[in-house]
C-alpha cells in the first residue's frame, strides 16, 4: 500500500485498488462500514449533485464501490474514467486506507454497531451465493478470495457472540470491523473535507443533512430546493426504485426490493442476553473512544 495507508482485505473487497485510482479535484468518497446507510448517503450525494432526482443512469453505476472484488480493476475504473458528472464513490474502507487529498470530500456515517449486525443478517439472508462467486471469479478469479472464506455459525445468537469478539481483520463483519471504521472517520471528523453523520440524522431530517452536503461540495440548493428533493430518498420512494438503486448489477441479491429493510432499530434486543451485553460494552470500551461510544449510542 502507499505511504502511511493501511490495507484492508476481505473476501469481497480490497482496498489496493485505490492506489490504481486517479482523484480529480471535486470527487466525493462515501466511506462507511456496511450497513451504515451508505446507500442512502449516495442518494442524498446525488440529488445534491444532479439537483434532481431522475438520474443518468443506475445508482451502482454513477456511484460504484470501487474495491468490490465483483468488478475488475478495469471494468470500474474505466467506468470511473468516463464519467463526465461529479463523480461521488463508494467504498467501505476506512479513511486511514483511502489516499487522502484537500480537494476531495470524505463522507462517513456511523450508526449503532448492534444495529448494523441486526442490518448484516437481514444483508447476508437475501444474498445470492452463487451469483457473487460467479461475478467474484469472472472479476479477479475465485482462487484469490478462497483464504477469506470461512464457516458461520448456525444461530443468530451464536453469530452475535462471534461478531462481538472476532479480532480477524479479513472478515467483511464484526464489532471490530465497525468501531475501527468509525474511529478513524472520528478522528478526522474535525477537517474541513470531511463530513461525518450518525446514521440517524440522515434518516430522519434528509432535509438538513442535504443542506450540510450541499455546502460541503460547494453546490447552492435553495431550502425549498432542497426539501423537494429529499422526498424522494424516503425508504419508502428508495424501495419503489429499488431495481435503480439497489447496488445489485451483478445479481448478487436476491431480491432488489428487499434491500431497502426498514427497520428502526432496537431488533437487537429481542436476541441479546444481559451476559453478551455485558461482553458488548466491553468490547466498545476497548474498541473506540469514549466520545465516538457516546456519540454512536445517544438515545
Amino acid at each position: 500500500m502507499g505511504p502511511g495507508l493501511k490495507h484492508y482485505e476481505s473476501m469481497i473487497s480490497d482496498s489496493a485498488r485505490w492506489l490504481l485510482f486517479e482523484p480529480r479535484p471535486g470527487d466525493v468518497i462515501i466511506s462507511t462500514p456496511p450497513k451504515c446507510g451508505t446507500t442512502l448517503s449516495q442518494m442524498l450525494c446525488a440529488l445534491v449533485l444532479f439537483d434532481s432526482s431522475d438520474f443518468p443512469g443506475r445508482m451502482d453505476d454513477l456511484s460504484p464501490w470501487l474495491d468490490q472484488r465483483t468488478r475488475s480493476d478495469d471494468e470500474v475504473l474505466a467506468q470511473l474514467e468516463a464519467q463526465t458528472h461529479r463523480r461521488f464513490i463508494k467504498t467501505h474502507t476506512p479513511l486511514d486506507g483511502v489516499p487522502e487529498r484537500a480537494d476531495v470530500t470524505y463522507v462517513s456515517v456511523g450508526r449503532d454497531p448492534r444495529d448494523v449486525f441486526v442490518s448484516w443478517e437481514h444483508h447476508i439472508a437475501n444474498l445470492d451465493r452463487d451469483n457473487m462467486f460467479a461475478a467474484i471469479d469472472g472479476a479477479v478469479g475465485f482462487d484469490t478470495v478462497l483464504p477469506f472464506i470461512g464457516e458461520s455459525p448456525d444461530t443468530i445468537e451464536e453469530r452475535y457472540d462471534f461478531w462481538l469478539v472476532n479480532e480477524s481483520a479479513t472478515v467483511p463483519m464484526s464489532l471490530a470491523i465497525v468501531a475501527g471504521h468509525l474511529e478513524a472517520a472520528w478522528q478526522r471528523r474535525d477537517r474541513p473535507n470531511v463530513e461525518m453523520f450518525h446514521f440517524d440524522e440522515i434518516r430522519s431530517d434528509r432535509a438538513a443533512a442535504m443542506t450540510r452536503l450541499a455546502t460541503a461540495f460547494g453546490v447552492e440548493l435553495t431550502s425549498e430546493r432542497i426539501d423537494e428533493l429529499a422526498e424522494s430518498a424516503s425508504i419508502d420512494r428508495m424501495r419503489d426504485r429499488a431495481a435503480d438503486l439497489a447496488p445489485n448489477t451483478k445479481g448478487i441479491f436476491q431480491d432488489s426490493t428487499r434491500f431497502f429493510r426498514s427497520g428502526e432499530g432496537g431488533d437487537w434486543r429481542s436476541f441479546v442476553t444481559p451476559e453478551q451485553d455485558a461482553v458488548y460494552w466491553q468490547r466498545i470500551g476497548e474498541l473506540m473512544s469514549p466520545e465516538l461510544r457516546d456519540w454512536l449510542h445517544r438515545s
